[in-house]
């Protein structure tokens, strides 16, 4: 059986409802043999954007604000939802860079992307790496975001992350892939 096989059947696909962040939405299904069929569940969501941005000191930029799916403070790097999708994600990347820390970048790499929870929702994050980031401008945060901007030494994220400092997966897999493309695995 080959992948096209493989795919399930969409019967009907009915939105429950509709909020500014997501739609949900049930679909009943059909599985590629016909032999069950079931309700399942799933979140349309636009396309999101993480960037992880160094400095020429080899500091990354990372915000700290309150994430209401956990209620506690959380460590982060910079991204955000794209709104327009007519806007490039690596333009999306670094607007959301500078918005959320006053800081830009002479550089931006794409590190790919991700489905953030492919079980439950239908976008993609693309991640970025934002080289030689610098302190050019003020936040311009949205009413909801309360961010606070820290620097912290590049060689300290991994501890950061095995120590439970950084728990979002967007982000610690954004310096995964960072640290594939720069020290890949085996090499």
């Amino acid at each position: 059986m080959n992948n096209q096989d493989r795919n399930w059947n969409i019967l009907n696909r009915t939105l429950l409802h509709k909020t500014r962040v997501f739609d949900l939405y049930s679909q009943r299904m059909r599985s590629p043999d016909s032999s069950y069929e079931d309700d399942f569940f799933f979140l349309d969501c636009a396309d999101w954007v993480v960037v992880v941005p160094v400095t020429k000191n080899k500091e990354v930029v990372l915000v700290k604000q309150y994430r209401h799916g956990v209620n506690q403070l959380c460590l982060e790097i910079p991204g955000g939802i794209m709104n327009d999708p007519q806007e490039a994600p690596a333009d999306a990347a670094l607007r959301e860079m500078q918005e959320e820390t006053g800081y830009t970048a002479s550089r931006i790499i794409s590190l790919g992307y991700v489905h953030p929870n492919p079980a439950l929702q239908n976008n993609r994050c693309f991640l970025f790496l934002a080289e030689d980031a610098a302190l050019t401008t003020g936040q311009n945060l949205d009413p909801s975001e309360d961010i606070e901007v820290e620097l912290r030494k590049l060689s300290d994220v991994g501890k950061m992350i095995v120590d439970g400092e950084i728990t979002h997966t967007l982000c610690v897999t954004a310096f995964f892939r960072m640290h594939l493309l720069t020290n890949p695995f085996g090499q």
